[in-house]
């Protein structure tokens, strides 16, 4: 994995960020790596925008999370594929909390794209966790999870070309 440069600014003491990636892709592996996700994984490459996939960027022997801290500070925006069970990952929760707090202290953007999902689906699923479990981490991630489903995003349905 590349990584990030920093390069003082002229004028004051300021750095500029110097981006590795264009576009972080975050998705529940086993529900569209191997459909929808790949495929607009091969696409956005094509259109020549750097993408991080967390199957290919993340070396073995790093820890995954700081890896994917890093790999979300160092990308423009974050494109996030909720899918049916995209809420029972942690490592998908920790990843939408980790998104949406850079973005509200940065100028990164957040894409939400419901694939084969309903958002009011995927609030609800929030909702669940914190019936579940009332801990602080959980609902720190619950509420990750309702405010990026609750932003105007892409829905769109599992069906064939054509």
């Amino acid at each position: 994995m590349a990584t990030p440069i920093e390069t003082p600014k002229a004028s004051n003491s300021s750095s500029e960020f110097k981006f590795n990636y264009d576009i972080f892709l975050s998705f529940r592996g086993l529900d569209t790596r191997k459909k929808f996700t790949d495929h607009l994984y091969h696409a956005l490459n094509r259109a020549g925008f750097r993408t991080f996939r967390d199957d290919d960027e993340i070396r073995r022997s790093e820890n995954i999370n700081s890896e994917l801290q890093r790999a979300i500070k160092y990308s423009k925006m974050s494109l996030i594929v909720f899918s049916e069970d995209y809420a029972s990952s942690n490592a998908c929760l920790f990843e939408v909390q980790t998104i949406l707090e850079h973005c509200k202290k940065s100028d990164h953007f957040i894409l939400p794209v419901f694939y084969d999902v309903d958002p009011g689906r995927v609030k609800e699923q929030a909702r669940d966790l914190e019936k579940k479990d009332s801990s602080e981490k959980t609902k720190g991630r619950s509420a990750a999870l309702k405010e990026v489903a609750s932003m105007a995003g892409m829905v769109l349905q599992n069906q064939e070309d054509g």
